[in-house]
């Protein structure tokens, strides 16, 4: 299986909503919504920076309505401007969890079906120092539009996180012979990103490790596919240099989960129960291979 361009940034829309509750009286106005960038990792061994620049975020607003139909035009929807600033990332700093926060804002009650992310600057630096810049086909000037599924309800006071799945494998796509870094003259970037409303999400998180001479040694740079029962279409991602991995962003439901390092016998956990907004554990013991 190939694995090192088929991995997956996450950004995280960590939207924090003022009440969900039905006795809610109708004087709260404004909710709060905090944006945050994570990823899931990226292939180490080739690529030292990927690099994007976002200038501005905003959501579609449907008012009271919950469903979102894509379908419909945007000029019969009003948006509300998230963040306009240059805020420029390496996502290869945002691994395992680590979020950084993109908005922190009041916005009106109500339902969002579609958030529009504008980049810029965006570029590959490979580990022999070169850099490739690349265009960006329309998220500067229409912004790269993701539409929520369900919708995500801004209101009261409980909180509610929207994760924005950034499919690097897809995204950014390698030009020439991918097995060495000579062998590779550039990148064409095609975003491919899906919402998850992490109310109806969790995630799985674990320590990848081999038995060496009676100690547990963690093992870096293994990578962990995890595929939804009954699909090949998996989020991908290798462990850090303990061994730990995490990948956030699953709709509730089973998945199996497989993990291959070279040197290494494959393993394969199968339908592991993912919960909306719980944390599985699911730890993993390689045998090297005779």
């Amino acid at each position: 299986m190939k694995t090192k361009f088929f991995t997956s940034f996450f950004i995280i829309l960590s939207i924090f909503l003022l009440g969900c509750s039905e006795d809610l009286n109708n004087e709260t106005s404004t909710g709060r919504l905090t944006v945050r960038l994570t990823d899931a990792p990226f292939p180490y061994d080739l690529i030292s920076e990927a690099n994007v620049t976002i200038f501005k975020v905003d959501a579609r607003y449907k008012g009271d309505s919950m469903e979102g139909d894509e379908n419909n035009k945007e000029e019969g929807y009003s948006f509300v401007v998230l963040m306009e600033e240059e805020r420029d990332f390496n996502l290869l700093n945002l691994t395992n969890g680590i979020t950084e926060t993109l908005v922190d804002i009041d916005v009106p009650v109500g339902s969002y079906d579609l958030i529009r992310i504008y980049v810029k600057g965006v570029n590959v630096v490979l580990k022999d120092e070169s850099k490739y810049d690349l265009k960006v086909p329309s998220g500067e000037q229409t912004g790269i539009k993701v539409f929520i599924k369900p919708s995500i309800l801004v209101s009261g006071e409980l909180s509610s996180d929207l994760l924005l799945d950034f499919d690097v494998g897809r995204s950014f796509i390698p030009k020439g012979n991918i097995k060495n870094i000579s062998g590779i003259n550039g990148f064409n970037f095609k975003p491919v990103i899906k919402a998850c409303n992490m109310s109806f999400a969790g995630s799985v998180s674990g320590l990848v490790s081999t038995m060496m001479d009676g100690e547990i040694i963690g093992l870096e740079n293994a990578t962990v596919s995890v595929f939804e029962t009954g699909t090949l279409d998996p989020i991908m991602a290798p462990t850090d240099e303990n061994g730990n991995y995490t990948v956030m962003g699953l709709n509730a439901g089973l998945y199996d989960v497989m993990v291959e390092l070279k040197g290494y016998k494959t393993q394969t956990i199968k339908e592991v129960t993912i919960v909306a907004g719980n944390k599985i554990i699911q730890d993993f013991d390689l045998v090297p291979v005779p």
